[in-house]
C-alpha cells in the first residue's frame, strides 16, 4: 500500500507519518509532487494555520486539481486540522476564501459570546470527548471509537456542513456544539489531531489505513 502525505509547506508532516506508520501503516511517503497522487492507494492532507494559507499553498504546488481528482476515483482521503477545513467549499476566516470543494458546507468561527454574556476562550485547546453525529460513525474510520473517547483539538475555527449525514462527530466546547469529524463518501476529516490523541487517535489512523 502507498500512502501519500501532503506536502505543501502548511502540515506537521513527521508526526502525521509517525502516527500512521505506528498504526500499521507503509509504503508512507510526502509528496510535494501534484502528479505522485495518482500512484496512491491513500491520501493524508494535514495542516496547521489559516484557511487562506493554506489554499494559497496548494494552489502555488499545484495540489488543487490532483487532490479533487483523486477523490473522483473513491479512494480514501483524510484530511487533518486544516486539512479538514479545506475540504469545505469555503472559509470566512479572514475575509471570504474558496476551499476544495469535496463537501458541501463552510468553514466559520467558534462564537465566541454564550447567551448569558460571558465569553468562550478561544482557541479551544485540549482533549474533548466524541459524539456521533445524526447518523452514526459506523462504517467510518471512527468505526470501534468508544463514544465519548477524548480527543485533542486545537482550533478557534470549524465546518457547518450542508446536510447532517455529512457530519461525522462533534463535540461539546463550553456548552457550544463544535464539528469534530465530517465524511462524504471516501472523503473524511477530523478536526482533531489523532496523530496527538493517544491510544485512540491510533486506533483511528489504523482503521483509515485498513479500511479507509
Amino acid at each position: 500500500m502507498k500512502i501519500v502525505v501532503v506536502d505543501y509547506g502548511m502540515g506537521n508532516l513527521f508526526s502525521v507519518r509517525r502516527a500512521l506508520e505506528v498504526a500499521g501503516g507503509s509504503g508512507i511517503e510526502f509528496s510535494a509532487d501534484p502528479a505522485a497522487l495518482a500512484g496512491a492507494d491513500r491520501e493524508v492532507l494535514p495542516g496547521v494555520g489559516a484557511f487562506a494559507d493554506g489554499m494559497a499553498g496548494l494552489s502555488r504546488a499545484g495540489f488543487i486539481e490532483a487532490l479533487q481528482e483523486f477523490t473522483a476515483t473513491g479512494r480514501p482521503f483524510l484530511g487533518i486540522c486544516l486539512g479538514m477545513q479545506m475540504l469545505m467549499q469555503e472559509s470566512a476566516e479572514f475575509g471570504m476564501t474558496a476551499g476544495l470543494g469535496l463537501i458541501p458546507g463552510k468553514v466559520v468561527a467558534i462564537e465566541r459570546g454564550r447567551s448569558d454574556g460571558t465569553r468562550r476562550k478561544l482557541p479551544s485547546i485540549g482533549w474533548a470527548p466524541l459524539q456521533p453525529g445524526p447518523e452514526g460513525w459506523q462504517g467510518s474510520a471512527l468505526d470501534e471509537t468508544p463514544v465519548g473517547a477524548a480527543v485533542y483539538f486545537l482550533h478557534s475555527f470549524h465546518a457547518q456542513v450542508m446536510h447532517t449525514g455529512y457530519m461525522l462527530a462533534s463535540y461539546d466546547y463550553e456548552g457550544m456544539p463544535v464539528t469534530a469529524a465530517v465524511r462524504r463518501d471516501n472523503v473524511t476529516g477530523m478536526q482533531f489531531h489523532p496523530e496527538k490523541s493517544g491510544p485512540v487517535g491510533l486506533g483511528i489512523l489504523r482503521r483509515f489505513v485498513q479500511r479507509g
